[in-house]
């Protein structure tokens, strides 16, 4: 595509925004047809469907924009005045016009991103993305509507701010409208959305302290992507935090980032399940606090901010009873120091596997780690920083956030098909060391590397901090499980017979979905209704019942990176917020019943 004017750019992407509005308000099926290629794709976050939704093909987007136009009224589209400016730009491996764009419902402000292929004179769609911003009367406590009122006054004779905010955590005289179980990146950040819009929401963790979660996992425990993807809503890392970021840190911070936005945390607090009653649209719950009290709590919400993947994965391994040494799981291991000159095993080659071998080995344990499946092996820098390098190209947080949400699923393979072309010819010589070692790699289904490894099952790929560098050298030993006839109380008996010694044994076999936590909790009736969580569902390409309705009515869910716990809390948010106020029902009654 030829370089173009920034101001030709402008009046392109308006001419198309000026023809979609005429066309959807009268109703004229045929020009809206023209504006989208054959193959074009419709990503909605509420702002036209009130659903978290991906359409494909030109007819499906037209059929979906005929059935949500009625109700929510579009109007006022232009190309954002304050926002990073339509450009020329590579995006699944095709050159583009992008352009964001603002936008009115009857529901609020809205925004979105409009690609073309060309800049011919009327341009057809190859994607469009639609987000909610705010809820008309209903907007954030932030920036010019900060909080003011009775709790922020100077009240010389009655109680002050600190006398105010110990009597609304305590929740002595009420309960909270929105129960978070999990005070992870998920959780406060949800917190923060619900409490910014006015929803008294409470988190609850069985930590002892805010950040263990963090805190107490193994000593050398980093983030493996960088500080400025990471952030959480509205209050940022400081700017001379290291490009990586310490679990103590990222701990610490989780403290300081509830105490300044003043969310709600009862920690070492255990979620012990609920019932949900349909009469009167709320649940019946049961904590247990750190002094063994129980409080019984009636929310109308309940948030699930436990993890992709919470309880240890623990698989009937055969044999495996016969070893008297230790066994541990990686959700238990913390500390190398104590197996200094002994001799470890360690079953499973993912991040955790590989980065607990890495600080055993550390410490001066003999190390052999057992391979049971092939496993994603990307180093951490250059390759695992690929995806987030628009969050380097210049545009604000809110627009690489806004940018990365706009491409749809079958687009997204598309990058990360050609993402992994490159981490295969970056990583070659990394790759070719563990091959001669008969460590088995892959590279994902079709081709689309980690991230989708990710999104689909939580695991199966390790971002090289230089564990592989010493597996590739013999430092650390490698089986394969396959090789092995027996777990002996002292170690592995191969078939070749011989043995491999080991005083303890850390299982990284990973962790079970949150399915799995649903029906301990809440029992069947209501893990049926919620149906998957996690993975992708084909009809709407989006993943199973996060942060959007569930089938069961006030039953949420979230998890995931820092990036995606920011952006998608917000959606989580304003869906909470709408049936708060009566414009939503709290049951999503298309997907699972």
């Amino acid at each position: 595509m030829a370089q173009t004017s920034p101001q030709r750019l402008i009046e392109t992407t308006q001419r198309w925004l000026d023809d979609f509005e005429t066309a959807v308000r009268t109703s004229d099926e045929a020009t809206l047809a023209a504006l989208f290629e054959p193959n074009a794709h419709w990503r909605d976050l509420l702002a036209l469907s009130w659903d978290v939704q991906t359409v494909s093909g030109r007819d499906a987007i037209v059929a979906a924009l005929k059935q949500a136009v009625p109700d929510s009224q579009p109007r006022r589209f232009i190309v954002a005045p304050d926002r990073t400016p339509p450009r020329l730009v590579t995006r699944a491996g095709t050159e583009v016009i992008e352009a964001i764009f603002s936008f009115e419902t009857d529901t609020g402000r809205n925004s979105g991103i409009l690609r073309f292929k060309d800049e011919a004179e009327r341009p057809q769609a190859w994607t469009f993305h639609t987000v909610l911003d705010e809820i008309a009367g209903h907007e954030e406590s932030i920036g010019q509507a900060r909080p003011t009122g009775e709790v922020y006054s100077r009240d010389f004779s009655g109680p002050n701010w600190l006398d105010r905010r110990t009597a609304t955590l305590a929740y002595e005289d009420r309960d909270p409208t929105v129960l978070i179980v999990g005070a992870g990146q998920a959780g406060l950040s949800a917190a923060a959305r619900l409490s910014h819009l006015g929803i008294d929401t409470l988190i609850v963790d069985r930590e002892t302290r805010l950040g263990d979660n963090w805190r107490n996992r193994y000593h050398a425990l980093a983030l493996h992507n960088q500080v400025h993807v990471n952030h959480l809503p509205y209050m940022p890392f400081p700017p001379n935090w290291p490009s990586y970021i310490p679990k103590d840190k990222i701990a610490n911070w989780f403290e300081a980032y509830a105490e300044s936005l003043e969310l709600n945390v009862w920690t070492g607090t255990e979620f012990l399940g609920g019932d949900y009653d349909d009469a009167q649209d709320q649940w019946s719950v049961e904590l247990q606090r750190a002094d063994g009290t129980r409080r019984t709590m009636q929310p109308k919400h309940i948030v699930m901010a436990t993890g992709v993947s919470g309880i240890p994965h623990l698989p009937d391994i055969p044999s495996l009873g016969e070893f008297k040494g230790t066994v541990i799981h990686t959700a238990d291991y913390q500390d190398a120091r104590e197996w200094t000159g002994r001799n470890v095993l360690v079953l499973g080659t993912g991040n955790s596997g590989h980065d607990i071998a890495q600080d055993l080995q550390s410490r001066g344990a003999h190390v052999t780690m057992i391979q049971r499946s092939p496993t994603t092996i990307v180093s951490v820098e250059p390759s695992a920083q690929i995806p987030y390098a628009l969050y380097d190209e210049g545009p604000s947080l809110e627009d690489c956030d806004l940018i990365v949400t706009a491409m749809p699923l079958e687009l997204t393979k598309q990058s990360h098909r050609l993402i992994t072309a490159q981490v295969k010819e970056l990583d070659k010589e990394l790759l070719d060391g563990l091959a001669r070692v008969g460590f088995k790699t892959d590279f994902g289904d079709d081709d689309t590397g980690w991230q989708f490894k990710y999104l689909e099952r939580g695991g199966g790929y390790y971002f090289n901090v230089g564990c592989s560098d010493l597996i590739a050298d013999g430092s650390i030993g490698l089986l394969q499980f396959d090789e092995i006839d027996a777990f002996t109380a002292d170690g592995v008996r191969l078939h070749a017979g011989e043995s491999v010694p080991a005083d303890l044994i850390v299982l990284a076999t990973g962790f079970k979905g949150q399915d799995v936590l649903v029906h301990q909790l809440f029992g069947n009736k209501v893990a049926d209704r919620v149906g998957p969580i996690w993975g992708f569902n084909s009809e709407l390409q989006e993943l199973n019942s996060m942060w959007t309705r569930t089938g069961q009515p006030g039953l949420w869910f979230i998890a995931g990176s820092f990036a995606q716990c920011r952006i998608y809390s917000k959606a989580l948010g304003l869906q909470i917020k709408a049936c708060d106020a009566g414009l939503l029902k709290s049951r999503d009654t298309k997907i699972y019943n």
